[in-house]
């Protein structure tokens, strides 16, 4: 077995330059290192570059898919309804998106996040978004790629890379009657500053905890916050037994094994392991197992299947560091929660880096860097075989498939059926699935 890269070793800055060097390397130099089933491993040369919808651009769209391309875009059973560029969102590069649906109004409203703030996108009408408002970082006067924000109720929680930002509550209400002729500048309703950086964060609203992760706190484990008053949460305790994670997706289990049941139970990506801990006592969390597999570089993020009985995850570096010969996503099956899990390797037939990848409404959302959106059928059939089947795509850096970074981030589907994905470069991409 292959020995794991331990990340949580190394310091914040080293971190950040793996990322920038990996990343200017493939827009610097085509990367070919020969055939590959017959695929090209082209990376973001400067033609490719200066075709990308860059800052600056002007909104595009909207355009269908039709005989595999939507305008520019390679495609299949999705359409392009708009294109929101990065300056238009307040920032120089994106990373995590979100969103939250206004139950009094009706309205769709994107949340992405920037290296300088997080912007609020009025999508109800995908072919014609608007940025309402604009939430800056905390700690001004300094940037970073990454940040991370999710929703509880009508409040959004943001986190940062950045050393002293914390993390910024926002009500979501007072997006009501903002924007108009320039996006309105928020600051936050608070700010928690029990911890300064985070990489992650994850919501269980059935227990009205937070969870943080990646901090400098908790020995880079769940730094658990209550949120049962979102103006002013407090700190509920560390689950840090198993080290740094990455990325986390806590719920209140209703799986097989009948002993949890009912249990508040969080399901870690802890870079060379899913490691499952038991936080309902969040005095006394219990780390219940750790499964690894074969091919770990770097667990990187998961999902659990609505019944709880798979977890679905991706590695972020088994395909640039090629312990995988073509994009790899991995199910655990989930019988007893205190055993390993059994994991298998799903090969998708591609060659880029699969990124976050969400369950929404009988469907597997990835996106997978320069592939951008990708879309698999989830049924459980198909997870007893192993497979997942592509059914549709949106690729949002046309040309290249590739191990490298760089295109989307992430993506959210509304209950509408439209699917926002956040860009690195570019901007932010309202899309309208077919299936």
């Amino acid at each position: 077995m292959r020995t794991p890269i331990k990340w949580r070793d190394l310091a914040p800055l080293a971190l950040l330059l793996v990322f920038v060097l990996a990343t200017a390397t493939a827009v610097a130099a085509n990367v070919n290192d020969g055939p590959n089933d017959g695929k090209s491993k082209a990376g973001l040369t400067a033609d490719v570059i200066q075709a990308m919808p860059m800052a600056g651009t002007p909104a595009l769209g909207p355009a269908e898919c039709v005989g595999g391309m939507a305008g520019v875009f390679p495609c299949q059973n999705v359409d392009l309804a708009s294109f929101v560029p990065m300056a238009t969102l307040g920032g120089i590069n994106g990373s995590d998106i979100w969103g939250w649906e206004d139950g009094s109004t009706g309205k769709e409203y994107a949340i992405m996040t920037t290296g300088e703030g997080t912007a609020f996108v009025d999508v109800t009408e995908a072919t014609a978004p608007v940025v309402v408002g604009i939430l800056p970082t905390d700690d001004v006067g300094d940037d970073l790629l990454w940040r991370d924000v999710k929703v509880h109720r009508t409040f959004a929680f943001v986190v940062s890379e950045i050393g002293n930002h914390g993390m910024q509550v926002f009500d979501l209400r007072r997006l009501r009657g903002a924007g108009g002729d320039t996006p309105t500048v928020f600051d936050a309703d608070f700010v928690y500053e029990e911890f300064g950086n985070a990489h992650n964060i994850s919501i269980n609203s059935s227990s009205k905890h937070a969870y943080a992760v990646g901090t400098g706190t908790c020995n880079g484990g769940l730094h658990m916050i209550d949120i049962s008053d979102p103006k002013a949460p407090t700190f509920a305790g560390c689950a840090g037994e198993d080290g740094y994670t990455h990325d986390v997706e806590c719920v209140d289990y209703r799986g097989q094994d009948g002993r949890f049941r009912g249990n508040e139970i969080c399901f870690a990506s802890n870079e060379d392991t899913v490691t499952i801990i038991d936080v309902t006592d969040k005095a006394n969390p219990v780390v219940l197992s750790r499964s690894p597999y074969p091919t770990a570089s770097y667990t990187h993020q998961g999902t659990l299947t609505a019944n709880h009985r798979w977890f679905v995850f991706g590695d972020e570096l088994d395909e640039l560091f090629g312990t995988v010969s073509e994009t790899t996503t991995y199910v655990a099956r989930i019988k007893k929660l205190d055993q390993e899990a059994k994991i298998v390797a799903v090969p998708l037939g591609t060659l880029t880096i699969d990124h976050n990848l969400y369950v929404r409404q009988g469907r597997l959302y990835m996106a997978n860097y320069v592939e951008g959106l990708q879309i698999y059928d989830f049924s459980y059939k198909s997870l007893q075989r192993g497979e997942l089947t592509r059914i549709g795509y949106f690729d949002v850096v046309p040309g290249v498939d590739a191990p490298t970074y760089g295109g989307s981030w992430s993506s959210y589907r509304f209950p509408s059926g439209t699917t926002v994905v956040s860009t690195i470069e570019s901007g932010l991409f309202v899309l309208t699935p077919n299936v």
